[in-house]
């Protein structure tokens, strides 16, 4: 069996069919190498092929990652590409049976995801607010930035590749393209529609002076092409940095800000979940766990018996 076409059809498929993310597509193509490492390593170079490997071979697989000094969490990924790579070998009768089928991946404790306060929040729109004041390209783009990662739950790369047919500011939502390349409307509040429409005189200005403008993208750098995710997160850690200096937030901390506010103003859970574009509730119930762990350490702080 030829082993690296097996990989490269099913790479292929991941890209062209579940229209899987370039990165998603590498991760994937990283982890079956580190198993063809190990098996090449435990049978010998071209002594195996993917149809011979069994149960057992996936456990000391496993048992290889935590002697490399793999987390947990890793090791999980890649048992989990492993068994998504075994179902297409076996649904394209590429192998007899699936062996990873009943496979489990070690336990992994749940980490809650990193929010910014309230008062963070209150503080990050503040300075940039003042900037946009200004009416500069960057302050104006900047606070554009901002209130779409937090007032509509967006990822960085969906907030990348948004372009400026994408938005209906009269209707007050945006079209965007998550994961899996699935489309959904998301609200845009009144703020994020104000930003933008101080922010698109500016933008004109740079797409003017630009040789070969980006006419389609959203948000754009001093040169006219579309803003990288690189800048994008650059710019959101300064103004998470200075409001909540040593914590460590990023542009994802906006998004996961946005659901925990929503659930602790008590937004119902299903209509979060459809809003951050989760496919499954379970993703979104981790914001609940956020809550929860809040709600214990203040009242640990606060009854005079806990």
């Amino acid at each position: 069996m030829d082993v690296d076409a097996d990989v490269s059809r099913f790479l292929e498929h991941l890209e062209s069919e579940r229209r899987l993310s370039p990165r998603t597509v590498v991760s994937y193509r990283k982890d079956l190498e580190d198993l063809g490492v190990f098996l090449d390593d435990h049978y010998g170079a071209d002594q195996w092929a993917w149809g011979t490997v069994g149960r057992t071979d996936f456990r000391a697989f496993m048992g290889w990652c935590d002697r490399k000094g793999l987390t947990r969490r890793t090791v999980a990924r890649k048992l989990s590409a492993v068994r998504t790579f075994y179902r297409f070998l076996h649904l394209e009768d590429r192998v007899a049976s699936d062996p990873a089928r009943t496979l489990r991946s070690p336990r992994v404790e749940k980490r809650l995801p990193g929010h910014a306060t309230a008062a963070n929040i209150e503080g990050v729109f503040s300075r940039a607010e003042a900037r946009a004041a200004e009416n500069t390209f960057r302050g104006t783009r900047n606070l554009v930035i901002l209130e779409f990662l937090y007032g509509s739950g967006l990822r960085l790369s969906e907030l990348h590749g948004l372009d400026l047919s994408d938005l209906d500011l009269r209707r007050g939502h945006a079209k965007v393209l998550g994961k899996g390349s699935k489309e959904r409307l998301v609200p845009v509040t009144g703020s994020a529609r104000r930003a933008v429409g101080r922010y698109l005189p500016r933008r004109l200005e740079v797409q003017a002076a630009s040789t070969m403008p980006d006419r389609e993208a959203l948000l754009l750098n001093p040169v006219g092409k579309r803003l990288s995710r690189r800048s994008i997160q650059t710019v959101v850690r300064r103004f998470l940095d200075d409001a909540a200096p040593g914590v460590g937030l990023s542009a994802h901390s906006l998004r996961h800000s946005f659901a925990t506010h929503l659930l602790d103003a008590g937004a119902d859970l299903m209509a979060v979940k459809e809003l951050l574009g989760h496919v499954s509730l379970s993703t979104t119930q981790v914001y609940t766990h956020t809550s929860k762990e809040r709600l214990r350490q203040v009242y640990r702080r606060s009854h005079p018996r806990s």
